[in-house]
């Protein structure tokens, strides 16, 4: 008895020098204060490590004959007792233990049997808790209980426990605290009030368009589900403010919201440099936006974290690859955050605009012309003796007289006299001309552009205009190295215009209209005249309403009267000695404009559509009239399926 007495004392002794020497060497380990350890075991036995941290931590442990293992911690920081105790819990849900907290010992027993132990009962647990067995139960206000065990069931430990009870819609779960710390947040966010048929679900850590992406991805997975269930549940992503829309039944609904809510978790990224792939923006324009926004981030960031924290955070490039149209951000993950939700605001689709611009002109040019010339010869040398000759009215009488019948102009021209007396000839040349011109221009040109961005549209030609020339004359070897310079112009309807989309879909827009043309028959490119009416303004006007840009009238009169003195103011005989020119030129230009905005993709169906079968029934039309051989362009009812309208998006 003895013998076995001092046999188990000195195995006790040798056991409690071994442990005590790993707590010297815990303590002697110390980087910081007394209080403070740092953990260092390499291939330790389990049982010295319970030993070890109840001398640090105060607290009496009972194992389990099953507690059995070899430990490895590596440390480089010193930990405190709570700390300790945490990373000891961990150790033991590594190896499959946990703890069970009694009145005056904590029981360290295996996985299988901790649930079906006295695990203490929490009403709120949080991260901090750690690795510690917990039991905890959940009430249910809006959804049914019962409905979330097959839900959650696979984020709870293999050795966890889940249930509901039907009567009090409550949830029990025995897990890790921080396990059910996370599944507590899941809940909330999946026990929410959602009677109507769309559900709005807000994230905070995860991006919209990229959980929908992945959910799309999911259900497009599973088309037996989508038979079975019925109606599928649709996705659509808000990215302005980072939520997600679900339609659909509200079973189907209550799964995908569980999916969301475990996808919505922080995470942590292991390294500074993310890409991001843009939808509508341009990186390079928000490249420069996003350089700006992220010093400022990083400015008010190092004045609250300190000079020496930032120092070694304060790594900020952003890149970006016109390639791909997406931005490479070198960040650290803190600033990352506050760049990806300047991202999503301003990386959004753009609405578009249809401008149409009616152009109406209408020129009248008229003109009237009537005189009188007269030649009378009564000399022996045949010279002439009288003659009466005036502007404007047609061939001079004197180069008739010389035989120059070919420059007879245009109009009626009427000579009367007597040419083969020996004593008096005279020659009366009486001329009278009406000229009518009549045009009328309409053009419609019509472009669309996106919002803010602006558009131009010419139809007209490029003229070419002389602007210098030269010639040297070398003697009678003639012109050598002659030149001339030419520039050229385009000559035709122009318009050039900038919407802005503003709020009630009012549109703003600044607006530089031309109409020029050649005045004239000139051939060449010398002396060239061109007409020009053209309006540059800024006007606001509704979505699909025509507004009046402006008018031009321009009425011009002028008379002309040549006459012989006292001769041509005689009554009726007057007539014989006046010529009279009058011309009358008017012209009337009237410019409107009409915008309508394009919001989505039905609308510019609706108007492409519109002009395409116009174009179509022009060609139909010229295939009847001339051949039925010309080329028609295909009807588009064979892409109704592919992209239905609907009613109220017929043309």
């Amino acid at each position: 008895m003895f013998k076995s007495s001092l046999y188990h004392f000195t195995t006790s002794a040798c056991s409690l020098a071994r442990h005590f020497t790993l707590v010297l060497l815990i303590l002697f380990a110390s980087s910081v204060r007394a209080e403070e350890v740092t953990l260092n075991f390499s291939d330790a036995d389990l049982t010295a490590v319970v030993n070890s941290v109840s001398q640090i931590t105060g607290k009496n442990f009972i194992i389990d004959p099953r507690v059995k293992g070899k430990v490895t911690v590596i440390s480089s920081k010193p930990l405190n007792a709570n700390e300790v105790y945490n990373v000891f819990l961990s150790i033991l849900q590594v190896h499959g233990f946990s703890t069970v907290p009694t009145k005056n010992a904590i029981k360290i027993i295996p996985d299988a049997a901790a649930k079906q132990d006295a695990a203490p009962v929490v009403n709120s647990v949080s991260r901090k808790d750690g690795d510690q067995l917990v039991t905890k139960v959940v009430q249910i206000k809006n959804v049914n209980a019962t409905q979330l065990v097959p839900i959650l069931r696979p984020l709870v430990a293999q050795q966890g426990h889940l249930a509901a009870y039907a009567e009090t819609n409550v949830l029990i779960i025995s897990d890790r605290a921080s396990n059910i710390h996370r599944i507590s947040q899941i809940i909330r966010q999946i026990d929410k009030q959602a009677d109507s048929d769309i559900e709005f679900i807000k994230l905070e850590h995860a991006f919209a368009a990229e959980v929908v992406r992945l959910l799309t991805t999911l259900s497009a997975n599973n088309p037996g589900k989508k038979k079975a269930s019925g109606a599928a549940v649709k996705f659509s992503a808000d990215e302005r403010t980072n939520s997600i829309l679900l339609s659909g039944e509200k079973k189907e609904r209550l799964k995908y919201r569980s999916i969301i809510a475990e996808l919505d978790q922080p995470v942590d990224s292991s390294g500074n440099i993310h890409v991001v792939y843009l939808r509508y923006a341009e990186a390079e324009n928000l490249a420069k936006i996003l350089g700006s926004v992220g010093k400022e981030v990083l400015k008010a960031k190092s004045k609250n974290a300190g000079a020496a924290k930032a120092q070694g955070n304060s790594t900020l490039n952003i890149q970006p690859d016109t390639v791909s149209n997406a931005l490479v951000i070198t960040a650290p993950m803190s600033i990352f955050r506050s760049l990806r939700s300047v991202i999503q605001q301003l990386d959004i689709p753009r609405a578009q605009v249809h401008i149409e611009a009616i152009i109406a002109e209408v020129s009248v040019d008229s003109s009237n012309e009537l005189g009188v010339q007269w030649l009378i010869d009564g000399t022996p040398d045949g010279n002439p003796a009288l003659s009466t000759n005036f502007a404007g009215s047609g061939t001079p009488i004197t180069n008739l007289a010389a035989g120059a019948a070919s420059a007879i102009g245009d109009g009626l021209t009427l000579g009367l006299g007597r040419l083969d007396h020996n004593t008096l000839n005279f020659v009366t040349l009486i001329r009278a001309l009406s000229g009518d011109s009549d045009s009328n221009l309409l053009s419609t040109p019509s472009i669309v552009t996106l919002d803010n961005q602006e558009a131009e549209i010419i139809v007209g030609q490029n003229v070419p205009f002389v602007t210098g020339e030269f010639s040297n004359t070398t003697g009678s070897t003639g012109v050598a190295n002659p030149f001339r310079t030419i520039e050229r112009q385009d000559i035709g309807i122009s318009l050039k215009v900038k919407p802005q989309i503003n709020e009630g879909n009012t549109i703003t827009m600044d607006i530089d209209q031309e109409v020029s043309n050649i005045s004239g028959s000139a051939t060449g490119a010398v002396d060239l005249i061109t007409n020009k009416r053209s309006l540059k303004t800024m006007v606001q006007l509704e979505d699909g309403e025509m507004l009046v840009l402006g008018g031009l009238i321009d009425d011009v009169l002028v008379e002309t009267e040549q006459k012989v003195p006292v001769l041509g103011d005689i009554p009726i005989l007057g007539a014989l000695f006046r010529a009279s020119k009058m011309t009358k030129k008017k012209r009337n230009l009237l410019i409107f404009i009409r915008a309508e905005i394009i919001k989505d993709p039905a609308k510019a169906r609706t108007l492409s559509r519109a002009k395409y079968n116009f174009i179509r029934s022009e060609q139909l039309g010229k295939r009847e009239e001339i051949d039925p051989l010309v080329p028609v362009l295909e009807a588009l009812e064979k892409n109704e399926a592919e992209h239905p309208l609907d009613a109220s998006d017929q043309p």
